[in-house]
């Protein structure tokens, strides 16, 4: 057996922080970069570059007028103090309950071994002498505490630059589209770099700091290390949760009363909602998104640790080998850098037409380079050689199959991000047949939607099993672990384009909402349009993702509750199936429902003030944007704490009471009917949005036929958008937080379920 790799202990211990450094560098210099576009007046300066042909342009468009600059910001003001006082409100909840969830794993963990502080003998090898149970229980309390700071922080980091740069795109759409689509660009690479890179730093310098107490012991340390992925998933759970139903609650009051009743356009200053839209836009699919793709990348690092350091990595002590996880995300940081250029500075976008293949080829791009990284990691990085742990027996791997693995992830992840593209983007025939199906009113368009949704599932379930085949027969659940990691290890370039959305989303209500002319709305119309196929791939690669992260924590979890075989014609077993099967539909309701509550409070507000404001329809009044945004507040906070709840405490009720057999079977069965719910939830509700854009915008002869805005098949286009906005950005893009979490959950707890679990079969 190959013992030595080419790339030193050293070499390792250099490389990792030093990627991650480079990619906080680089987000930090993206957003110097969007800082240069200033949101007060100024006169241009005579330079032949930004000089006096711009100010001509703005001349001619009538827009160079102090007074929309000075409401652009007076807007994005608005927006950033909504998200920031959102957030704030949220993670006091939110740290009430991460403090007492930290208390149940320390006194979980802990009464294993009946809080005793003397060593015990090692699981896998018991000639060694292993760390007490307490000190798990300890480091592992610490290592969610850790997870869930750096997921809070990384939603934060997100949501601020953001709404720092909403109403600096709108600015830029007034030079062209170009200058508009780098600055939402950028800002989107600004929260994709500072998230992957953070993630990785944070989880190498605890994995080091753990090492000095734990020596050679390296299985009590990475399984202390899982706790980092709970931490992470959990916070991510109430940030898309409490996210969703905020910016959906706003979404579809402000849609039903302004376009449906009262015929205004979407983003209209006379919308008492329109803030607490834009505000939900920030909270929703960027804070919660960021939180969401860091628990998958903690929990995919997790899951490889756990798993190679009972093979022989951690056996002989291999560090180098061992870290192979998180030198592959290293790699992913340096691709993604040269893969933003491409989008940035080695080619311009011109027009609107290509906006949308400019983001996609970041995706080819990325996929391409990263391929390449992956296969020299894989060669200097692993022996020639090596055993993986494989349920019990040690299984015998190459190198170049484990490279096999991360590129079959990698490549997986770009299959479903082209698929999502295919049925959500208003350029393919799905969403243009959805359009179509509005000329015969709202229930053909809900039908066409949904057929839509459960037909996207297809591909990306043959991509998902595919890779799942591959990876496991070549290094079992290892495999598993690693080809969810080359999904996600491009994902810096994932969160760049899929935040550049929201972004842009923003970037089109301020314009609206400042009067701005119709010509540069539709510049930031053709971005948002963009923006939102971008959306709905980021979600494609997230549930991917997630599939394979839960399965290889599921073997995690099953490798560490030594249970050697699962098997599904055990009573115990089956039930845990079908119960795990039916929570995600559980979960949709309640998040479903949640949504629905605080719309119906919303609208009820929004007709309110149209119907006693005097002047507000003339637009002499001004409305009350703030009591909208509390009402969000308030209905998210309160609303997103039971669905919150019964995904952290299934699997401590099912471990406790029935046992580490039943929860495999709950676990198997929420991933089986999780992953196609959320996908099929997600692609339709896309779908019904692009289809009400494609009637709006009106490019081709056939969009014209079915519009303008206000015509009876774009109001049933509306109908179908606001029936999707719950499902494609509440409940599909909550649930692969959902299965992710309920493995992550079972695993950190594995120790306590396997002594003590199973309380009511002790008496039968």
């Amino acid at each position: 057996m190959g013992t030595t790799t080419i790339l030193s202990d050293l070499g390792t211990e250099i490389v990792i922080p030093i990627c991650a450094v480079i990619g906080i560098l680089f987000s930090l210099f993206q957003w110097y970069l969007v800082s240069q576009v200033k949101l007060s007046p100024e006169k241009p300066a005579a330079d032949g570059k930004n000089g006096f042909t711009e100010a001509l342009i703005e001349e001619e468009e009538g827009v160079n007028d102090h007074t929309v600059v000075h409401r652009c910001a007076e807007i994005q003001n608005a927006i950033s103090e909504g998200a920031t006082s959102f957030l704030f409100t949220e993670y006091q909840y939110v740290g009430v309950f991460m403090v007492i969830f930290a208390i149940l794993i320390f006194v979980f963990l802990g009464s294993v071994e009946g809080f005793s502080t003397s060593s015990k003998v090692c699981t896998y090898d018991t000639t060694k002498m292993c760390k007490p149970a307490l000190m798990t229980a300890v480091f592992s309390t610490v290592s969610f505490l850790l997870g869930a700071i750096t997921s809070v922080v990384s939603g934060f980091l997100g949501m601020k630059i953001a709404t720092y740069a909403n109403a600096r795109t709108t600015l830029e759409a007034r030079k062209g589209v170009s200058k508009a689509f780098i600055v939402a660009f950028r800002s989107g690479a600004v929260m994709g770099f500072l998230l992957a890179a953070n993630g990785l730093l944070v989880l190498y310098i605890t994995i080091n700091l753990f090492k000095v107490y734990y020596g050679d012991d390296w299985e009590g340390l990475f399984e202390s290390i899982t706790g980092y992925g709970l931490g992470g998933s959990s916070m991510a759970l109430f940030g898309r949760v409490g996210g969703g139903i905020y910016t959906k609650a706003a979404d579809v009051g402000a849609d039903l009363v302004g376009k449906v009743e009262r015929n205004i356009p979407e983003d209209d200053p006379r919308n008492p909602a329109v803030i607490a839209d834009n505000v939900g836009d920030n909270v929703g699919d960027i804070a919660g998104m960021g939180s969401d793709l860091f628990g998958s990348y903690a929990e995919s690092s997790c899951a490889a640790l756990v798993v190679a350091s009972i093979s022989s990595f951690g056996n002989t002590h291999d560090f180098t080998s061992m870290m192979y996880p998180l030198i592959v995300s290293s790699v992913g940081i340096l691709v993604c850098l040269i893969t933003t250029l491409f989008a940035t500075d080695f080619f311009e976008v011109k027009n609107v037409k290509q906006i949308e293949p400019s983001l996609k080829n970041q995706l080819i791009i990325s996929t391409v380079l990263m391929t390449i990284g992956i296969a020299i990691v894989s060669w200097i990085a692993l022996p020639s050689s090596f055993t993986i742990f494989n349920f019990g027996a040690q299984k015998v791997v190459k190198n170049w199959q484990l490279f096999l693995c991360v590129g079959v992830g990698l490549w997986a992840g770009l299959i479903i991000g082209f698929v999502t593209e295919y049925y959500t983007s208003n350029a393919y025939s799905p969403v243009q047949d959805v359009a179509d199906s509005c000329r015969t009113g709202a229930a053909t368009n809900v039908i066409f939607g949904l057929a839509l949704g459960y037909k996207s599932v297809i591909i990306p379930i043959f991509a998902i099993a595919i890779s799942i085949f591959v990876s496991f027969s070549f290094a079992a659940m290892y495999g598993v672990a690693v080809a969810a990691l080359g999904m996600l290890s491009t994902i810096a370039t994932g969160l760049a384009i899929d935040a550049y959305g929201p972004i842009s989303d923003n970037a089109g209500g301020i314009a609206e909402m400042a009067g701005m002319s119709h010509r540069i709305r539709e510049r930031t119309d053709a971005l948002d349009a963009a923006g939102n196929t971008t959306a709905a791939i980021g979600k494609g690669f997230a549930i991917g993702s997630a599939a394979l992260v839960s399965l290889a924590l599921f073997g995690a979890f099953v490798s560490r509750a030594e249970i050697t075989t699962v098997d599904v014609l055990t009573p115990k077993v089956f039930i845990g199936l079908i119960v795990g099967a039916m929570l995600p539909y559980w979960f949709s309701a309640m998040t479903m429902k949640s949504v629905g509550k605080a719309a119906l409070k919303m609208v009820e507000e929004v007709r309110r003030q149209f119907n006693t404001i005097p002047g507000l329809m003339e637009g002499t009044a001004k409305p009350d944007y703030a009591t909208c945004v509390k009402i969000s507040t308030d209905a998210s906070i309160k609303e997103m704490i039971p669905p919150g709840a019964l995904v952290m405490l299934t699997p401590l009720i099912v471990g406790i009471f029935f046992g580490v057999e039943t929860l495999s079977g709950v676990l198997a069965g929420s991933l089986v009917s999780g992953v196609q719910i959320a996908i099929s939830a997600s692609n339709t509700g896309g779908a019904w949005d692009n289809a009400k854009k494609y009637i709006e915008a009106g490019v081709s002869e056939h969009a014209k036929s079915l519009g303008p805005k206000g015509s009876d098949p774009h109001k049933a286009a509306v109908i179908g958008d606001t029936v999707g906005d719950p499902l494609k950005d509440t409940s599909g893009p909550s649930l692969n937080i959902l299965i992710k979490l309920m493995a992550v959950e079972s695993l950190v707890f594995a120790p306590f379920f396997a002594t003590h679990g199973g309380l009511l079969f002790k008496f039968f």
